[in-house]
């Protein structure tokens, strides 16, 4: 049992501990990141949940649109709902960085529980292709949605709105093509899931670079500033 608890959170700590020593000024503090970390584990029982009951009642007949559109929707929408109440309203940001780094430690939270979870039903044989799929997946919408939502706490007040609802719908729509080319099946499956990922990582850590050069920018106008 602990060998598998260690092998199902071990790649989302990893994930989360290379964006944040990604952050080279003014670290945020652990204790704010652990506690997001935490709402994300919590919100994984309440969607495995309602999850459950719409399949179980057969609300949607087809299963692509249940497992692509309604899941991806679901899942985001609560982890945007958990960031904007209780990250974004009541933390103060230091920085656009901060909110990459509130979006992870949500995002792997969540997929921690639903990979321990995955791995207790199936076992450890599919713990690599998980870290390599699931895990860094919701990381990496996380970062997405995080981003936009860092931005959203330095633009000015008229573009505030709609990054929010960027940040929400980014990582939907990201979510939503991952979903879809898994649910496609069929052989090709694989040639399509490859390309999607590397683009995945290379657009998320685009994100990351310029939310590490905007803090820089910020932390040289607060320094004159203080002059």
């Amino acid at each position: 049992m602990f060998m598998l608890l260690t092998v199902a959170i071990a790649p989302g700590l990893a994930l989360f501990s290379y964006f944040y020593l990604r952050k080279q000024i003014q670290k945020e503090p652990s204790k704010s990141l652990f506690h997001s970390y935490i709402y994300g584990m919590l919100l994984t029982f309440p969607i495995l949940f309602i999850q459950y009951v719409f399949k179980e009642e057969e609300v949607f007949h087809s299963e692509f649109f249940r497992e692509t559109i309604f899941t991806s929707g679901l899942e985001e929408f609560f982890k945007w709902l958990v960031l904007f109440i209780v990250v974004y309203r009541h933390v103060g940001f230091q920085d656009p960085y901060d909110g990459i780094l509130y979006g992870a430690s949500v995002s792997l939270g969540f997929a921690t529980v639903e990979n321990i979870l995955y791995l207790l039903t199936f076992g450890v044989d599919q713990a690599l292709l998980r870290a390599l799929l699931p895990v860094s997946s919701h990381a990496l919408f996380g970062v997405v949605m995080g981003y936009y939502l860092g931005q959203a706490k330095f633009v000015p007040e008229a573009s505030t709105r709609p990054m929010l609802l960027l940040s929400l719908l980014s990582s939907f729509g990201l979510h939503v093509i991952y979903n879809a080319i898994l649910q496609a099946g069929g052989d090709y499956n694989l040639y399509l899931l490859v390309p999607f990922m590397l683009f995945l990582w290379w657009f998320a850590l685009t994100k990351v670079k310029r939310a590490h050069l905007l803090t820089i920018d910020k932390y040289i106008e607060d320094r004159r500033a203080a002059r």
